[in-house]
């Protein structure tokens, strides 16, 4: 009964939001492999090189998830804190944020990937180039790569594409640690609450050390959760010094 009436007093768009994602989500899994394959192709956000690249899967990609705990960890995150500043910011402004989070999380791992990408290619045999760009994708749908280190990268930063609401959900996490500093939270495995702001300041370490790691194989786009960060950041200062929202040190 309490969850009941903790999920009716959820603001509109932070319920909204968990609706829609859950809607794609199932959507996705009750469709044979071929339409989800199709539907991936589609709204997944791949590098802008691909044949499959759509300047609309910059938006798409935020409510799609690969998996279920990929989705219960994502929304999750958006049911503790997404009400919470959407109360603060008020439904439109809440709604601008997030949207912008996520589309600024997928701006900024473009742009990285492609840096990385020019790098890789520079010093690449131009024939290997080429099997990359011709058989790379299909190698990865068979659960195959190439042997070279340096031309398995490429192919996964060139043919896997990026999926879910993190980019946004860090986002918030952010807007959280910003609004509501000293907020002490309980983490699980951790004994002592923490202040809001160590939290995000942990969660964004952690996330730049593992973008730092160099390994796209782990199949977490770390870019994308700075990029969320980031963005975030930026927006918060600025509506901060219009005087927009306030900061609650308590």
């Amino acid at each position: 009964m309490q969850l009941k009436n903790i999920w009716n007093n959820l603001p509109p768009v932070t319920k909204n939001l968990l609706i829609i994602n859950v809607i794609v989500w199932g959507a996705l899994n009750l469709f044979s492999h071929v339409t989800t394959e199709r539907l991936l192709n589609v709204g997944a956000l791949h590098y802008f090189t691909s044949d499959h690249f759509l300047p609309s899967q910059l938006f798409t990609y935020m409510f799609m998830h690969e998996s279920f705990m990929h989705l219960f960890f994502n929304m999750f995150a958006l049911f503790m804190f997404g009400g919470i500043i959407e109360q603060v910011m008020g439904s439109k402004r809440f709604l601008f944020y997030y949207i912008s989070c996520g589309i600024g999380a997928a701006l900024i791992q473009e742009g990285v990937f492609a840096i990385m990408i020019s790098h890789l290619s520079d010093s690449m045999d131009p024939r290997l180039l080429g099997e990359i760009k011709m058989n790379g994708a299909a190698a990865l749908e068979k659960g195959l790569n190439f042997s070279n280190m340096a031309a398995a990268k490429l192919n996964i930063l060139i043919n896997i594409p990026t999926l879910g609401a993190s980019g946004a959900i860090y986002g918030v996490l952010l807007a959280f640690g910003f609004i509501f500093p000293k907020r002490p939270i309980y983490l699980m495995f951790i004994p002592i609450p923490i202040q809001a702001r160590w939290m995000v300041i942990g969660y964004g370490a952690i996330e730049l050390l593992q973008a730092m790691s160099n390994n796209p194989g782990d199949n977490v786009a770390h870019l994308a959760h700075l990029g969320g960060m980031i963005f975030g950041l930026l927006m918060l200062l600025w509506w901060r010094k219009k005087k927009v929202i306030n900061v609650y040190n308590f």
